[in-house]
């Protein structure tokens, strides 16, 4: 992802606001709808890449498109690396090949990957015949790793010297770079790597630490030899992870044979953080990490399964309320209490259940601690579930002037909250441990349990209690 140049805050009232506002997006629209195409491209001149791309996915359609045509090679690609997928298709599909070929020679070469692997494969491979060879190089190579990968996420662009360099050869070496050919350099970048022969990195060295000591000084005895090195094949969420345990701004990847091949930065694992969890809470949900841009049938085929999924749970919580029909059928008011327990239950489970996904996700979940986090979380349900038991069986108690049914919502609130900490704590645990993802399928098995365990505890008691 692109750097930008530090920009001055524009002031809403005491806070200042680096986001576009509904005034702004009006004021175009309206100037579109007038074809004065002029105040368009004034309106949309101080913009930051960032904000015109939720400018075009904010737009419908038909203005988006219109957009484009009168921004024409005004726009800055960098705005296509921050849209989401489907809106970047419609702009695809629009653009042409010429203005695709302009837009990938023109993007950092991590956004480039991002940039072309979510073409079909067609225009991928159309795209990648037309771009210069360098750069079909390195994105066929960076293509050829995992999606979530580092090789997909790091930057080619670095800087790289050789062990017996020193400071001064260092600097002046930039400086010649950067007149003579600015594109071998990295537009922003934080370290320098020192490599031996074989290309391997050895030490890096921060701008902040060049700068201070003075030219004669051997590179190596600046370097900082101690550096965490990323291998290409190494998940993205673990990069991520590593980044947030040692303060990292930069890291270097290596390939499989220990050489240096790119560099990853902040600013592309504050992304990798922000899709994470995206794409933890949409699945919690059962919904698409694109659902907002979705065509409607689109939408509801994605839906439709995670739906038919929660349709077969209830009918399981049903098939246990049907067990004790005859009990429902004598005692009238179990049926206006059993949502309470049910409802109570499945609550406290989400709790439990989005803070162990949480854990897991940021690796403050782990075996070492899953024993006494389990504990704590059944410990947390048990007493919420005596409180609230309390609290439910008085109302009861009043509301039917009944304490025996009273005494019956009480001791399932118990058992079903009890149950719902336990549940919500380690089924994401054990279905990590099987090999599947804790955020997809937690809710629905959760879910399943309170209700079944709430049913079966409220109804089973009050059969045993009161008839």
């Amino acid at each position: 992802m692109s750097d930008s140049q530090p920009e001055l805050a524009k002031e809403q009232g005491d806070s200042p606001s680096f986001e576009l506002d509904t005034d702004q997006v009006d004021e175009i629209v309206d100037a579109l709808d007038a074809a004065d195409f002029a105040a368009v491209r004034k309106l949309c001149a101080p913009l930051h890449y960032a904000d015109v791309a939720d400018l075009l996915e904010w737009l419908s359609t038909a203005d988006r498109l219109r957009l484009l045509d009168v921004l024409g090679d005004d726009l800055d690609h960098d705005s296509l690396a921050e849209l989401d997928d489907n809106v970047r298709d419609e702009i695809l599909e629009h653009w042409g090949l010429d203005n695709i070929v302009q837009a990938v020679t023109n993007l950092d070469s991590d956004d480039a990957v991002d940039f072309i692997e979510d073409l079909d494969e067609e225009n991928k491979r159309k795209v990648l015949d037309a771009i210069p060879a360098e750069d079909r190089t390195f994105i066929l190579e960076s293509l050829k790793y995992p999606e979530d990968s580092a090789g997909r996420l790091m930057q080619r662009e670095l800087v790289t010297v050789p062990e017996f360099w020193t400071v001064g050869k260092t600097i002046d070496f930039m400086r010649q770079s950067a007149e003579d050919a600015p594109d071998s350099l990295p537009e922003f970048f934080y370290d320098i790597y020192v490599v031996d022969p074989q290309h391997k990195p050895i030490g890096a060295v921060g701008l902040s630490s060049l700068l201070r000591t003075r030219r004669p000084v051997k590179i190596t005895e600046v370097m900082w030899e101690q550096m965490l090195i990323v291998p290409i094949t190494m998940d993205q969420e673990d990069v991520a992870y590593l980044f947030r345990q040692r303060d990292l701004v930069s890291a270097p990847v290596v390939d499989e044979n220990g050489r240096l091949v790119g560099a990853i930065t902040i600013d592309d694992i504050v992304d990798v953080i922000d899709d994470e969890h995206e794409e933890d809470m949409m699945l919690l949900a059962g919904v698409g990490e694109d659902d907002l841009y979705d065509a409607a049938l689109d939408t509801t085929r994605s839906r439709f399964v995670w739906l038919a999924v929660n349709l077969l749970t209830a009918v399981l919580a049903s098939a246990v309320i049907s067990l004790f029909e005859a009990t429902i059928e004598q005692i009238v008011a179990l049926a206006v209490l059993m949502p309470i327990v049910a409802s109570m239950g499945g609550n406290a489970g989400t709790q439990t259940l989005t803070v162990a996904v949480r854990g897991l996700a940021t690796k403050e979940l782990t075996a070492t601690n899953a024993t006494r986090v389990i504990m704590k979380e059944l410990l947390v349900g048990s007493i919420n579930g005596v409180l609230f038991a309390v609290i439910a069986g008085c109302v009861a108690w009043l509301w039917f002037d009944d304490i025996a049914l009273g005494l019956v919502i009480a001791l399932a609130m118990v058992v079903n909250m009890t149950i719902a900490g336990l549940a919500g704590t380690s089924i994401p645990i054990l279905l990590e441990r099987a090999g599947a993802d804790p955020a997809i399928a937690s809710s629905v098995f959760v879910t399943t349990v309170t209700d079944v365990v709430g049913f079966f505890a409220f109804l089973g008691l009050a059969a045993l209690i009161m008839l």
